[in-house]
């Protein structure tokens, strides 16, 4: 069997000082090339300076003597050392060293000593307030440490802290102690309320109530509430109209029933009304409407039904009222054909009768209307197979 030969390794050709690998020299093929402070290595020369580790973009750390090393050797070379890095000091212990050396003590410095010019340090101590524990309330700067409701010492925060009038800061709670309402209900001032032994009465009698009424501060002519003259607030405010109105005072003129935007009718009186009562005054009359007496058949016998028709009275001019009878047309009553408009009482087929709709209506040629039925007798085809003139065909 034959082996392929080895291929001899040929001398690298070096490149110029400066321009090629840093770590071998030879010239860098973007193939192979990879990148570390700013210069070109062979990937095969891309270890770290100190255990020969292969190293990538995310391993590698561009040490100051401007060699590239792994993240544990940079450590070590570069990081820092002491108590607490496991490097030069080592590391801390639980009981003395050997030397019989305690561990050194953290050093607190204490901001508050080193005072600030008069009215730009912190309000609480006046000492110099730095960045990192900064905490702003009105403005103001405070220490992080500073800033405590004055009463009850309790750490505040931008949501609890409650900035009073006196430039300092509270709790919710003190702050409601010293600077919000008092009296009773507030469980300050007055102390609490007793119920022990008292009956609703007397607990009534002795509780100080108020209930302004805002009908006897009188508005400008024209500008208060219609009903009581009252100036009208924003918070019992009723509109109608574009007028305003108390919410107690917006009740029906007649039966002084309350109302809503949904019951309220708007009167020529420039009075509001309920439904019923609007009726009453100004809704139609007559027959059925239940205002004149109904019609009473005292024989047993039902009476003959009368059709109201505006048979009195002068007409339409030609061509402008109803088709049928002749007289105005309103838009209540109002029937449209392709002839003309028509009472919607006389919308009605010519023959038969029927009333029409916009469903069945045909416009005949002679300027009248007419159910399907009555327009195919007078208008539609005739003769056999349509019934009408020469006859249907007939079996023997």
């Amino acid at each position: 069997m034959n082996r392929v030969p080895l291929v001899a390794p040929k001398a690298m050709s070096k490149a110029p000082e400066g321009e090629g690998c840093p770590r071998c020299g030879g010239f860098v093929y973007a193939a192979e090339q990879m990148l570390a402070r700013g210069r070109a290595f062979h990937k095969s020369c891309f270890k770290c300076a100190d255990c020969n580790k292969g190293l990538d973009s995310i391993l590698c750390c561009e040490g100051p003597d401007k060699d590239i090393y792994c993240k544990v050797c940079y450590g070590k070379r570069f990081g820092p050392k002491g108590y607490g890095y496991g490097q030069g000091g080592g590391t801390l212990q639980s009981d003395c060293t050997p030397n019989h050396d305690a561990a050194p003590k953290t050093t607190v410095i204490d901001t508050a000593k080193i005072k600030a010019a008069p009215g730009s340090g912190c309000p609480r101590c006046g000492g110099v307030v730095f960045a990192a524990e900064e905490v702003l309330a009105k403005g103001r700067p405070w220490h992080r440490k500073c800033f405590k409701c004055h009463d009850c010492n309790k750490t505040l925060d931008s949501i609890n802290a409650c900035d009073g009038p006196d430039r300092d800061v509270f709790c919710k709670t003190c702050y409601g102690k010293k600077w919000g309402p008092h009296g009773y209900g507030f469980a300050c001032g007055s102390g609490f309320l007793q119920t022990d032994g008292l009956t609703e009465d007397e607990i009534s009698q002795s509780r100080p109530f108020y209930n302004p009424d805002t009908t006897s501060i009188k508005a400008p002519e024209g500008q208060g509430c219609p009903r009581c003259g009252g100036m009208v607030f924003a918070a019992e405010q009723q509109l109608a109209k574009g007028t305003m109105w108390h919410k107690k005072c917006f009740n029906c003129a007649e039966c002084h029933r309350p109302l809503d935007s949904v019951l309220a009718c708007d009167g020529p009186d420039r009075e509001v009304h309920c439904k019923a009562c609007y009726g009453k005054l100004f809704g139609p009359k007559g027959f059925g409407f239940g205002h004149t007496p109904t019609l009473v058949c005292a024989d047993g016998q039902a009476p003959a039904l009368q059709t109201s028709r505006p048979n009195s009275g002068a007409k339409a001019a030609p061509g402008m009222g109803c088709k049928r009878c002749g007289y105005a047309v309103y838009a209540a009553e109002q029937m449209i054909s392709k002839n003309g408009v028509w009472h919607k009482r006389c919308f009605s087929c010519c023959d038969c009768s029927r009333s029409l709709d916009s469903t069945n209506l045909n416009d005949a040629p002679n300027g009248e209307i007419y159910c399907r039925g009555c327009y195919a007798k007078h208008f539609g085809p005739k003769g056999v197979g349509f019934g009408m003139g020469a006859g249907t065909l007939t079996m023997a």
